[in-house]
């Protein structure tokens, strides 16, 4: 007689918090996008629903690409990542070369009728890329930190898409890209001094910018309308004011959707894209933008949460990284609606109109949940014990 005992197996599953709080943000996305063009005949060419199904067929894609990195093998991702980087580099210098300049700068690229920026997939490039970086120099040591060398080599693999990036010149891509590096610089282990060192080389190399005219003179404009926003309010300091004055007129529960004033009426430029917070603030009030804030903020608390949980090096760092990027991303974008941050061209994660960014962003979270599911298998392989076989006669 043959008997077998075993512990059942834990079936790994996705983190369905994070998975539906992106659902959610897609969604309330997707038709803040909708009411903020569906009056806009310039943009529409009278097709109200058009940028409706753009986003729709953007969403789609997106969670397309989400799904094939979370159910690709850990492995693969490791050895991916490089190749990742490349791309991005590679599509980064073809922007220089060949690229179309939207308001100001040189960040976007044609492609059988599609646009393309690819500064949005740079930011995870210079994660998986970073993280990569200390995770093959951290095999088989036992020292907690990184060392002078490991940062140097971090900092280079960031260096290279973010020169880059200054020469399109993207100002609110590279304010984020620097926030995820000194981020992940942190989640690595790096020593104070180094993150020390690194927050005031950003200073000097932003003051250098400004005194050796690296800068556009309309990126100056909108600095100085960031610390005196009366100086210019029918020119630099214009959007500020108006998404201002559409926050306002939302009050606590707002005006309704489709129903915003300053929004059907088109006073907020670029307002499917940068300035979608503004949509939230007035048509769905004080709650409506609470709600949307909250759910970004589960999405990272869920980041830092995979981040915490994995022992394996690369997706630490590389989750820490996403935590970071999306952090500080949103806080840019609602703050310059609110007046608090400088205007730059950054959408809002997850809720901004753009094919580019919401790939990215779904990239990303599939790389967060790759990470769970690799955190969630391999506690439960150790765990499973060897089946014992009992032969009686």
């Amino acid at each position: 007689m043959t008997t077998t005992s075993s512990r059942p197996v834990r079936i790994p599953g996705v983190d369905w918090l994070l998975l539906a709080a992106v659902l959610a943000l897609t969604v309330l996305g997707t038709l803040l996008v909708w009411s903020a063009t569906s009056t806009r005949d310039d943009l529409t060419a009278g097709d109200s629903g058009a940028y409706l199904a753009k986003q729709v067929v953007n969403v789609a894609l997106g969670f397309v690409l989400m799904v094939v990195v979370m159910t690709t093998d850990h492995r693969w991702v490791r050895i991916l990542a490089p190749l990742v980087y490349v791309a991005s580099v590679a599509g980064l210098v073809l922007v220089l070369v060949m690229g179309t300049t939207v308001n100001g700068s040189r960040s976007w690229l044609m492609v059988g009728g599609m646009s393309i920026q690819p500064s949005e997939f740079a930011k995870l490039a210079v994660v998986v890329g970073m993280a990569l970086v200390v995770a093959e120099r951290s095999e088989g040591r036992w020292r907690g930190r990184v060392g002078g060398v490991d940062v140097l080599t971090m900092l280079a693999v960031a260096a290279v898409p973010a020169t880059l990036i200054m020469l399109q010149p993207d100002l609110g891509t590279m304010l984020v890209l620097s926030a995820t590096v000194f981020g992940v610089l942190a989640a690595s282990g790096a020593r104070r001094r180094w993150l020390a060192l690194l927050a005031a080389g950003g200073v000097a190399a932003g003051a250098a910018a400004v005194l050796g005219g690296f800068l556009k003179d309309y990126q100056i404009d909108r600095f100085m309308a960031f610390t005196n926003p009366g100086l210019d309010p029918r020119g630099a300091g214009y959007n500020v004011e108006q998404s201002r004055i559409a926050i306002g007129n939302g009050g606590l529960f707002g005006q309704g959707l489709f129903h915003g004033s300053q929004t059907r009426s088109g006073f907020v430029p670029e307002q499917h894209t940068d300035f979608v917070f503004t949509v939230a603030g007035e048509e769905l009030g004080l709650v409506g933008a609470g709600v949307l804030i909250a759910l970004l903020g589960i999405i990272l608390w869920r980041a830092l949460a995979i981040a915490s949980r994995t022992d394996d090096v690369f997706g630490r760092i590389a989750a820490a990284g996403i935590a970071c990027w999306f952090g500080f991303q949103a806080f840019q974008n609602i703050g310059m609606c609110l007046g608090i941050m400088p205007v730059t061209g950054v959408p809002l994660p997850f809720v901004s109109y753009g094919g580019s960014s919401m790939f990215a962003g779904m990239l990303a979270v599939g790389l967060l949940q790759n990470i769970h599911l690799r955190a969630l298998s391999a506690p439960a392989a150790r765990m499973t014990p060897t089946p014992r076989v009992l032969v009686r006669s």
